[in-house]
């Protein structure tokens, strides 16, 4: 069996389509018939309820593998309307996980040491960031092969991307030294707005191949999809935004050279 590819999806800025970006991948790789694990490890949960799942309904979360020693496979729910679609829960204890662990000289590495104990079951693990750069963020770019970076089109992209970038490379060098940039997915794109273009090209210009062909544009359909615990592509499988998703799925899987 093929290794399992863990690739972070992470930016410390809010807002930017993060957890839109790792559900509506997830689903579209599903599909075209890949097993897929999404871990959320942001304590707001919003790939939890995103993917219709109610964390305090939950006996754990991804809060007990970090803090308490609990197994993945004791957090891990199946996926009701996506079939071959796992998610590790989150809660909103996540937030005191800092304070918790600072004591614990492994703590950079406990999400990495859980998913080893599962990864072989997956073709792919998503791990769903919080938007900072905490000791979360860190544990998951300690685990992962690589990360993918979902950037807004606005005035300061670039400015907050250099300081991921930084804590990349430090991750790099103090922990995972074949940590790599997958990608940089353009989101929130509106054609009609210069920024949005100016943006663009400063972003490709500086990054180069980094930057994905497809962009994800503005689309009132990939906003409300969440408040039915649906990705897009259930939701509303033609609406502008899940067609783009599911180009940048397919864009995703030619650049891990995964035959469709």
């Amino acid at each position: 069996m093929p290794k399992t590819k863990i690739i972070a999806i992470a930016n410390q800025k809010g807002g930017v389509g993060k957890t839109t970006t790792a559900i509506n991948i997830a689903t579209t790789l599903v599909a075209l018939g890949r097993k897929v694990l999404l871990i959320d490890i942001d304590g707001q949960g919003n790939a939890s309820t995103g993917l219709g799942v109610n964390s305090s309904d939950r006996k754990f979360s991804t809060y007990d593998v970090l803090a308490d020693g609990k197994q993945l496979d004791e957090v891990i729910v199946d996926i009701e309307n996506v079939d071959g679609l796992s998610l590790a829960p989150a809660s909103s204890d996540l937030s005191s996980v800092d304070v918790e662990l600072v004591d614990d000289r492994q703590r950079v590495l406990k999400l990495k040491q859980a998913i080893e104990k599962i990864e072989n079951k997956f073709d792919y693990v998503f791990i769903d960031c919080p938007p900072s750069l905490n000791l979360l963020t860190v544990n998951a770019f300690a685990a992962a092969n690589s990360v993918l970076v979902p950037l807004q089109c606005e005035f300061f992209a670039l400015e907050g991307l250099s300081q991921l970038m930084g804590t990349i490379k430090e991750v790099r060098e103090a922990l995972n030294p074949t940590l790599q940039i997958q990608g940089v997915v353009l989101t929130m794109y509106d054609k009609r707005n210069n920024l949005t273009t100016q943006v663009e090209d400063d972003v490709r210009e500086n990054l180069g191949e980094l930057v994905y062909d497809t962009v994800i544009p503005r689309n009132v359909r990939l906003s409300e999809a969440p408040s039915f615990g649906l990705p897009a592509l259930l939701y509303d499988p033609k609406s502008l935004g899940s067609v783009a998703y599911q180009r940048v799925a397919i864009e995703f899987m030619k650049r891990e050279n995964d035959k469709i």
